[in-house]
Parts: structure tokens; sequence; C-alpha cells
């Protein structure tokens, strides 16, 4: 049995899925970030997938992930710098405190 596009497709949807609900439930800054990468996971699986099957010899799909992987890792730092500072003010990382920060 090949693992099909189809087989790709439908993880990085579960795997994207799971990123969605936790971005809409977690109220934890942290989770929120998790949640985040995890559909950004979900992205690079298709790009990967799709240039593995639509256009196996360019490389188009690897280099718009290692794209995302960087825009991921700027998402990271300035989400963990944004955290650290609602726990500094607040003692805590609950996003319900980030419209406290406004003055």
């Amino acid at each position: 049995m090949e693992i099909s596009l189809a087989h790709y497709l439908s993880l990085a949807a579960v795997l994207f899925g799971i990123g969605l609900f936790g971005v809409l439930t977690r109220r934890n800054a942290v989770g929120i970030l998790m949640s985040i990468e995890l559909m950004f996971n979900a992205v690079n699986i298709n790009l990967v997938a799709f240039n593995r099957y639509v256009t196996p010899a360019d490389f188009t799909g690897q280099i718009f992930s290692i794209f995302v992987i960087v825009v991921a890792a700027a998402e990271a730092t300035v989400g963990l710098a944004i955290v650290l500072l609602i726990y500094r003010n607040f003692r805590d990382s609950f996003v319900d405190n980030i419209n406290l920060m406004k003055w």
C-alpha cells in the first residue's frame, strides 16, 4: 500500500484542526503559541506533499516550508517576549490580561 497525497492532506487537516481548536479554546499564551506552531507544521506538510506529488523535479515546496519555519521561529521569539512581559507584570500568562497592557 502506497502513501498517497490524500494521506498527507488528511494528516495535515487533522493537525491543523487540532491547532485551530487549541488556539480558540486555550487561555494560556504558551498553549496558544504551541497551537500556532502546530498549524504551521500542518502547512509545511501540505507544502512538501504537494511539491512531491505535483512537481517532484522542483524544490519550491521545500523552499516555502523553510521560509515558513523561519517565520515561525521569529513568531515564537516575539511571542515568547510578549509572554514574558505579561508574566512579569501580572504573574500569570493568561491572555485575558493582555487588554490591561494598553496604558
